[in-house]
């Protein structure tokens, strides 16, 4: 049905039922439909934006005619609005489309058949009328009408943020967090939104605020963009910014003058939100919960560090001779000297590179431990890594997530200063990766009476997160440190150990040779498109091949970048077409594909789901019907909707910040002058420790140069250290 408007003749009203969904995208709304209208035989072409749409829905456009040099005769429409579909063909096609959890093409048509025209009225008047149709049980009809309930209420948050001009792909995630109230909150104060709902920015919120005329020197304004600015600075690392670079960056980002952000942060500071302290004589300012919690990690160490440890005195010599006759183990003299400062010291500090001895310190450590009968707790940041601990030492090892038990109801630990662990000692591995927060909240949960040992490699990249714990609590003297520095024998047979510590000392590593397989090779490429094809070929032919190394279980590529050709989107991309033969048939979310099969990353901490940032699981199955996703993490089957799919992203091939604390068979790391912003030595020398079997880098020699000869790491603004020294 069209009719013309009489305003202008070349405007004119369209209506029908949309056919099929030619294109819809997710974040600007922007559509191609094919509409077929009342009394012709063919479907028309109708472009333009929509907050949500589906095949079966009536929609009624506003627009013109034109004719597309390349598509051909199609609407163009100005304003497209769905309309409840009314006839019982458009009622099956619109419940089969998925819009409605719980209810794909089998019930659409069984719905239909029962209750024709009258079914979303049964939906929403009568749902236990439902319960009638074979199939239909309990569980699944309050599935239909919560889904139903969600997806109208969804759709006009959608169309609210729509004419606003954000994208739809957050509306879900709006809605489960606002709830009946989105509409209201999002009207009265859109920079909550920042603070609320992840993935949406400051920008997207500034955008919303200004169409609803907030004032661009609004104090409201002003306040949120320095928290923002702020927050955006910890995401580099830091705890906290220099007052300066705070000002400087809030108003380039405002487009206001200086004295309306000093007022900002006035304010902030009066209303608890930043904490003003200087660090080596210079004025900084911290977000209030990093200043919390970097001085409750200072805190917590004086309070740990004093008193007896909880074994008691043992003799050393004695412990040595009774560790090497039950376990088979031999000390060196290093480690032994070291063995004697741990069983001295209540917090201690173990660190060192790869083939020091650090694991068989421990293992020592551990065996006179718990010879004394005494409760041992071990722990590290992510998964992977707990595993590694588990399978080093022979006992249960934690994420530190689970070993202090996170409640999302509380969004909070179960354990803490009020209910401390009932360990006596507790070992952390992996420390370099915990920033602040999060090791606040790890020493804070340590009782009184217990030992804490951190392990970890200090040359290694440091957290994602704020701070850098490790470096600031050896960088203090304040605390015992034992750095093992000798390399075993063992050890030192691998190519990948020798070299880890050749990068770390700034020297070239050693490629393998053509005589004998070995663990570690240097490919040599000088265009980032030939540094592209041959590690296609490698990690899909020739480890495969010559290692017999699965190309999904085993290898893991490791990227400087997410961004350009060699970067984790572009590689993903390729490998997943390559890999994964399913990729054709599976959901399509926020620009990403998922299908059965698929290698994939946790993003985010998710901790209703016990998943968190960096961990890696496979794709088992896509359910169109029920929207969801599951994934496999370490045998725990965890569930996604698909409106959840930003959490993930495809892990073929994942940037080696996200490598932190895990482990692979074989390691592929492409290098180039591209990359050379982030060329420097920690990061090579990470990446490279990431390798158990196989280590192989591709790329050019003058990156791999700069890389290995750039030891200049910006220093992270932190405080630790100084107020590590200030406790004594």
């Amino acid at each position: 049905m069209q009719e013309s408007l009489s305003a202008d003749p070349k405007i004119e009203r369209l209506a029908g039922t949309v056919e099929r969904i030619v294109f819809h995208s997710d974040d600007s709304g922007f559509s191609v439909l094919r509409v077929r209208l009342k009394g012709s035989r063919e479907p028309v072409t109708v472009t333009g934006c929509i907050a949500a749409v589906s095949a079966g829905e009536f929609v009624e456009s506003v627009g013109e005619w034109i004719n597309d040099r390349t598509y051909g005769l199609q609407f163009k429409a100005s304003e497209v609005t769905v309309v409840p579909p009314a006839t019982v063909e458009g009622i099956e096609k619109y419940l089969a489309s998925g819009m409605v959890k719980g209810v794909g093409q089998h019930f659409a048509k069984e719905l239909v058949r029962a209750f024709g025209e009258e079914v979303f009225s049964i939906i929403e008047k009568e749902p236990e009328t439902l319960l009638t149709l074979p199939g239909i049980g309990k569980k699944r009809m309050e599935m239909i009408v919560d889904a139903w309930k969600e997806q109208q209420a969804v759709r006009d948050i959608m169309v609210f943020l729509q004419s606003h001009g954000v994208g739809t792909a957050r509306a879900v995630r709006i809605y489960k967090t606002y709830g009946d109230q989105a509409v209201t909150i999002v009207s009265s104060n859109p920079y909550r939104l920042v603070l609320d709902i992840q993935g949406i920015g400051f920008k997207t919120a500034d955008a919303i605020a200004s169409k609803l005329g907030t004032p661009s020197d609004s104090p409201v304004r002003a306040r949120a963009g320095v928290r923002h600015v702020l927050g955006e600075i910890s995401a580099e690392g830091h705890c906290a910014a220099t007052r300066e670079r705070l000002v400087t960056d809030t108003v380039a980002l405002l487009g206001v003058d200086d004295q309306v952000v000093d007022r900002a942060i006035k304010e902030e500071i009066v209303n608890g939100g930043l904490v003003q302290d200087d660090i080596k004589g210079i004025p900084c300012l911290y977000l209030a919960s990093l200043y919390r919690a970097e001085s409750s990690v200072a805190a917590s160490i004086r309070r740990l560090i004093e008193g007896e440890p909880p074994w008691g005195r043992i003799d050393a010599q004695e412990a040595v001779q009774k560790v090497e006759s039950l376990t088979g183990l031999v000390l060196s003299a290093s480690q032994e000297e070291a063995l004697r400062l741990a069983l001295e010291s209540k917090f201690l500090v173990i660190t060192g590179g790869p083939g020091v001895g650090k694991t068989t310190l421990v293992n020592a450590i551990l065996s006179i431990i718990r010879s004394q009968k005494l409760k041992i707790a071990l722990c590290a940041p992510t998964g992977r890594a707990a595993k590694r601990l588990t399978e080093s030492t022979g006992l249960e090892a934690k994420t530190i997530h689970r070993l202090l038990e996170f409640d999302p109801h509380s969004f909070d630990f179960k354990h803490s200063t009020g209910k401390p662990l009932t360990a006596d000692l507790v070992v952390v591995d992996e420390s370099s990766m915990i920033d602040v927060t999060l090791m606040s909240k790890l020493l804070a949960a340590v009782q009184n009476s217990a030992a804490l040992i951190l392990v970890g490699d200090a040359d290694q990249l440091p957290s994602v997160g704020p701070g850098a714990v490790l470096d600031d609590v050896i960088a203090s003297d304040a605390v015992p440190v034992v750095r093992l520095t000798e390399i075993f024998r063992q050890a030192a047979e691998s190519e990948i150990i020798s070299n880890a510590h050749r990068i770390n000392r700034g020297e070239i590593p050693c490629s393998g040779n053509s005589e004998r397989l070995a663990d570690f090779y240097f490919v040599p490429a000088e265009e980032p498109d030939d540094i592209r094809s041959k590690l296609l070929e490698v990690v899909l032919k020739r480890i495969p091949s010559t290692f017999g190394l699965d190309p999904v279980r085993d290898i893991q590529v490791l990227t400087p970048m997410n961004r350009g050709g060699l970067g984790t989107i572009s590689l993903n991309a390729a490998l997943q077409k390559e890999l994964n033969p399913n990729s054709n048939r599976g959901v399509v979310r926020f620009g990403t594909s998922y299908s059965d099969g698929d290698k994939v990353i946790q993003l985010v901490n998710n901790y209703d789901k016990e998943v968190f940032n960096g961990d890696i699981g496979v794709i088992t199955s896509v359910d169109e019907d029920e929207k969801q996703v599951i994934v496999d993490f370490d045998k725990r089957l965890i569930e996604y909707e698909f409106g959840e799919l930003d959490e993930l992203a495809l892990a073929y091939a994942t940037s080696i910040h996200k490598s932190q604390g895990s482990e692979y068979p074989a390691v592929v790391i492409p290098l180039a002058m591209q990359h050379f912003l982030l060329l420097r030595r920690t990061l090579l020398y990470t990446a490279v420790t990431r390798g158990k079997k196989l280590v192989m880098i591709i790329g050019q020699q003058k990156a791999l140069g700069m890389a290995v000869g750039n030891s200049d790491d910006s220093k992270r603004v932190t405080n630790l250290a100084e107020k590590l020294r200030r406790q004594w």
